[in-house]
């Protein structure tokens, strides 16, 4: 009975549309956040040894890979990209396990990547423009 309600015949069917526009969403906004505060991202990125000028980078990865992401579109290379710039962000940015906020931020990173890593692994489901 469930799997008719919540099965891929069902509401499943909106699962994965849904699912790409939440993780999509946190990459796009960060990507216009960074383009609107570009000299203060750019000068917390220096502070951790990272180089800002792969600023540029970061925002084309966290828009371009956002919006694949979202209308599934080579979701499954920009899954893997993005799920690769989580763990990276959550190791540099993140790794201060003395602080609690630092942490969470640490682990909600991983947990990003986990989602991206199910995108990479079974496609970009309903309702994507490839259909992998």
């Amino acid at each position: 009975m469930i799997n008719k309600i919540i099965g891929p015949d069902g509401l499943g069917k909106f699962a994965a549309p849904l699912g790409r526009i939440l993780l999509s969403a946190i990459f796009i906004m960060a990507g216009v956040n960074k383009v609107t505060g570009y000299a203060g991202t750019q000068a917390y990125m220096e502070s951790t040894g990272v180089p800002g000028i792969l600023l540029p980078l970061v925002i084309v990865l966290e828009i371009g890979g956002g919006l694949a992401i979202l209308f599934g579109y080579k979701a499954r290379l920009a899954a893997f990209l993005l799920a690769g710039f989580c763990i990276l962000s959550a190791l540099i940015f993140h790794s201060d396990f003395s602080n609690q906020t630092q942490f969470l931020f640490f682990m909600k990173n991983l947990a990003i990547a986990g989602g991206l890593l199910m995108i990479m692994a079974n496609g970009a489901g309903n309702y994507a423009i490839d259909k992998e």
